[in-house]
């Protein structure tokens, strides 16, 4: 036998202690470099395997889609580097169509791009209804119950949407519960008991089927056709506002006329959604500072505007329901051959929609490097994760505008990289010159050297 090394209980301990001490340090600090490791892979990933793409949304889900219209929803990405994501919709509606009663798992904030629309909208318990036009922003808490018309019989009804899902029932994807329907889409009464809803309803079972499986065209429906079930809901939306909030009130009355059935069933499910309609007027009154309360975006001047175009931004001061959702909206204008400065937004991620013209969007990775260098056009989404430097530069030949969601209803002061209202002008001194490698002088001549501010001329000839 070999020679035994006797070790007092107090050492062990103390060993022991030692090394598993040392094992979790050295743990801790690997760790922490793969960590590091893992966010400059994750960054310069992006970087290497298709920069052109990233920041562009292209993965679409449509989630409604009729011969009278379509909605669908462009999915977000990069939650990792973004503080909040969310996703951005596009609804068409054709002309004098309807996208029917319903409520979501998530809210939205709705910006009328083209058209004109008429929402009905929920609101403790009572059905309010507001007309939309070109501009008009308006808000959908998720769980409100609501209706939108194309009211144009000439003009398709377009509208961009910000759906924000952090309180959806599947995290990033979009729910739609129908009051009406029928076969298809099947309203979310269908699901209960026939007993179950003949009680709720004080009907019969035939005068409930009548009501629950006629409707067969979908969730956007045309208003035309006298012969469809869709008429029902025509013959209520062409009265005028006041009337068919009256009428709503009149419906709760039975008639026994067998051929008033069907028409006294839709009226009860109508009556039961949208609320009995008491005092007309105070709800009126109550209504409109609340759920009707809408924001045009065309009827506001410019924040910023010179020569080669204008921005503005609407938040959380400007238009009250931004502070619930917890979203921004923004417009940037920029003319022929200019370009919004590069420039950082140091509170949101933002979303961009390009609604008219052609360009261009760089955007810029903490390490300095290029993420991404893609061609803008109309249809184009993007976002740019909060942070990080980014430019928009409009073609020479043709005017670009975008319309965007921010993550933010608080106002986002962007902090401009270049111009005469840039960050280098505030710091502009020795230790900015030290930074740079340069003399004062130097530095001056070159911060100087742009004399616009936020909105630039952009030459591409330029050495």
């Amino acid at each position: 036998m070999g020679n035994r090394v006797m070790v007092s209980p107090l050492a062990l301990v103390l060993l022991l202690s030692y090394g598993i001490f040392a094992m979790a340090m050295n743990f801790n600090h690997e760790d922490e470099d793969w960590g590091r490791d893992q966010r400059e892979e994750e960054w310069e990933g992006h970087h290497h395997r298709g920069h052109h793409q990233y920041f562009l949304l292209q993965r679409s889900r449509v989630l409604v889609k009729t011969e009278a219209g379509e909605m669908r929803v462009v999915r977000s990405v990069g939650q990792k580097l973004a503080n909040r994501h969310i996703n951005v919709g596009f609804l068409t509606l054709e002309p004098n169509s309807l996208f029917i009663p319903q409520y979501l798992d998530s809210s939205l904030i709705l910006f009328v791009q083209n058209g004109q629309a008429n929402v009905g909208l929920v609101h403790r318990n009572e059905l309010g209804e507001r007309q939309l036009k070109a501009g008009d922003v308006y808000r959908i808490p998720a769980g409100s119950t609501f209706y939108l018309q194309n009211v144009r019989e000439n003009q398709r009804l377009q509208i961009i949407l910000s759906v924000d899902t952090s309180d959806s029932l599947r995290m990033g994807n979009l729910e739609n519960f129908f009051i009406g329907g029928g076969t298809h889409p099947k309203s979310v009464l269908s699901g209960f008991d026939s007993e179950i809803l003949t009680s709720a309803f004080n009907v019969s079972s035939s005068e409930l089927r009548q009501v629950l499986t006629r409707h067969q065209e979908g969730a956007i429906v045309y208003l035309k056709n006298s012969q469809s079930p869709s008429n029902l809901w025509a013959k209520f939306l062409s009265m005028k506002e006041q009337d068919r909030l009256q009428q709503l009130k009149k419906l709760v009355d039975f008639s026994e006329e067998p051929e008033q059935t069907l028409t006294w069933s839709w009226r009860k499910l109508l009556t039961s959604v949208f609320g009995k309609l008491e005092n007309e007027k105070k709800r009126k009154q109550q209504h409109h500072e609340h759920s009707q309360e809408s924001y045009n975006l065309y009827d506001r001047k410019p924040d910023f505007k010179n020569n080669h175009g204008w921005t503005l931004a609407v938040d959380e001061s400007d238009f009250s329901p931004l502070k619930n959702s917890g979203v921004g909206v923004h417009i940037v204008s920029l003319n022929a051959g200019s370009m919004l400065a590069p420039h950082v937004n140091p509170t949101a991620t933002e979303y961009g929609v390009v609604t008219r013209g052609s360009g261009q969007l760089q955007i810029v990775f903490p390490n300095g490097t290029l993420a991404m260098k893609a061609k803008l056009k109309p249809g184009r989404v993007f976002w740019v994760p909060r942070y990080f430097p980014f430019v928009q530069v409009a073609s020479n030949n043709e005017k670009l505008e975008i319309f965007g969601f921010t993550t933010s209803p608080q106002p986002n002061q962007p902090q401009y990289l270049a111009g005469s209202s840039s960050v280098l002008q505030a710091l502009r001194g020795q230790e900015l010159a030290a930074a740079f490698g340069v003399s004062e002088g130097r530095l001056n001549h070159f911060v100087n050297a742009q004399r616009e501010a936020v909105i630039l001329p952009y030459n591409a000839e330029r050495n």
